[in-house]
């Protein structure tokens, strides 16, 4: 799904649509228990400067999305400048819509646009209001819950697990050099050597740790702690 709204202000609500609907839709189990892996992946930016990086894909590419456009009738508050010889730069805002739009219907791309009038507090909650909406409703369709998040819950507790480890590799070093088959031994941690060494490299890349190599390269280095 790619969401383009042709307004500036707009861009953040192309950030919030992929959370809403990658945090709700993306799950491994159905209602009953049947694994199904169900989401859709959600690409969110905004028209007409960011299209540049990505409308060659869409219509010449892959055909495996569909396009959300948001189309904004006002302008702005007061006149627009013109950019042309009777066109204002809101004139070229919904050229470009209009015509990215047309170019992908051309190549059997699908879309969808929605049109408001302003962006304000009422549009804006209304559109937020159509999403939340209709992501619970699809999510009746495909028979999941929308509503809990177990694979961000995973990533959080993944994170927990690795600043105890962390602690634990603070804990082992000393003024005496290790290596990093020796600290993993250490703390019980043979079958996870390549965390052990990832959060090392960080610790010596940050002088406040007093954490630095001693000797050797690569994954052959040896630390020591020198405060």
């Amino acid at each position: 799904m790619v969401i383009l709204p042709y307004k500036d202000r707009l861009l953040l609500l192309s950030r919030y649509l992929q959370q809403l609907i990658m945090e709700s839709l993306g799950k491994e189990l159905d209602l009953d228990g049947n694994k199904v892996e169900q989401g859709i992946s959600v690409y969110g930016n905004k028209g007409s400067t960011d299209q540049h990086a990505y409308v060659q894909q869409l219509r010449d590419g892959v055909n495996n999305f569909f396009a959300t456009f948001i189309e904004v009738l006002n302008d702005r508050k007061g006149d627009s400048p013109e950019v042309g010889d009777g066109e204002t730069s809101g004139d070229y805002l919904q050229a470009f819509l209009l015509g990215t739009r047309e170019a992908l219907s051309a190549k059997g791309r699908e879309s969808v646009t929605l049109t408001v009038k302003e962006v304000s507090p009422a549009t804006v909650g209304m559109l937020i209001a159509l999403f939340d909406r209709a992501v619970g409703f699809y999510a009746s369709l495909v028979n999941i819950n929308a509503y809990h998040q177990p694979g961000v819950e995973a990533g959080k507790k993944a994170a927990g697990n690795i600043l105890a480890i962390k602690a634990k590799i603070v804990k082992a070093l000393s003024e005496t050099e290790k290596s990093v088959d020796e600290i993993a031994h250490e703390i019980s941690l043979e079958n996870d050597k390549e965390i052990v060494f990832k959060v090392l490299i960080h610790l010596i890349s940050n002088a406040s740790t007093g954490i630095k190599v001693s000797s050797g390269t690569g994954f052959a280095r040896k630390f020591i702690k020198t405060k």
